[in-house]
């Protein structure tokens, strides 16, 4: 935990009384006394610090001021065929430490319908998780997460109404990579789509070329997609800088 996030409800002026895990990781991990001071972020707001007034076993009470920026994000949406709950919950902290902005979780024809009668996608309960990978990086504001039962409708009726963007589709066995003809242009909005562990079918590929989306791979090895997910952003960002 590199940033202690707070809501801004939780404030009374400029001051905190923290009792969860925050509060612990305060007393076990940073080991702070009375005095030290250790950055902190608002929820959807500045970045700061805050000193430490008290700490006890119980509770941890800081005195907060806020004056920097978040981070950039990268322009990058996420399209993702829903993943087993497990590996979820990593990507949405790798994907919330990596700066994406909105992330669509996809039905496919591979992706076992049980996975959306699971927690957290059930509950649409995501918050705890990308919370994880903002406290990773330093950052205040998370992704947007949308889910989606349907591919067809998806594709049909929800894609075309989003912002005009760069697509592009990981898909093992093409032999395109990404810094060569499926390139993004400098500042361009990306959407990254990327497939169920047993990869898209057939269909799925063709409607989403017939979107605009243009295929692309990361090498010869098949990658998981908690691997796939944060190789394939860093590629982008990467691209980014050298442009």
């Amino acid at each position: 935990m590199n940033l202690i996030l707070i809501h801004d409800h939780e404030l009374n002026g400029r001051t905190v009384c923290l009792s969860d895990r925050r509060a612990e990781h305060l007393r076990k991990i940073l080991k702070v006394k009375r005095g030290d001071t250790v950055r902190v972020g608002i929820i959807d707001g500045l970045m700061g610090t805050g000193m430490v007034e008290e700490i006890s076993r119980h509770a941890a009470v800081l005195t907060v001021e806020t004056d920097t920026q978040p981070p950039p994000k990268l322009g990058l949406d996420l399209l993702l065929a829903l993943p087993r709950p497990i590996m979820l919950k990593r990507v949405l902290a790798q994907a919330s430490a990596l700066g994406v902005n909105h992330i669509y979780l996809l039905n496919a024809c591979r992706v076992e319908k049980s996975f959306f009668e699971a927690s957290p996608v059930k509950d649409l309960d995501f918050a705890p998780y990308l919370r994880n990978g903002l406290e990773q990086a330093m950052d205040t504001i998370a992704p947007t997460v949308s889910v989606h039962h349907r591919f067809k409708p998806f594709i049909e009726d929800i894609l075309p109404g989003q912002a005009p963007s760069h697509k592009l589709i990981a898909h093992p066995g093409d032999d395109v990579l990404l810094s060569e003809g499926a390139k993004p242009g400098p500042g361009e909005r990306i959407l990254l789509a990327i497939g169920p562990e047993g990869g898209w079918v057939d269909y799925e590929v063709a409607s989403l070329r017939e979107c605009g989306f243009l295929p692309f791979s990361l090498g010869p090895r098949i990658l998981r997609v908690d691997t796939a997910v944060p190789a394939t952003i860093a590629q982008v960002a990467l691209l980014r800088q050298i442009d």
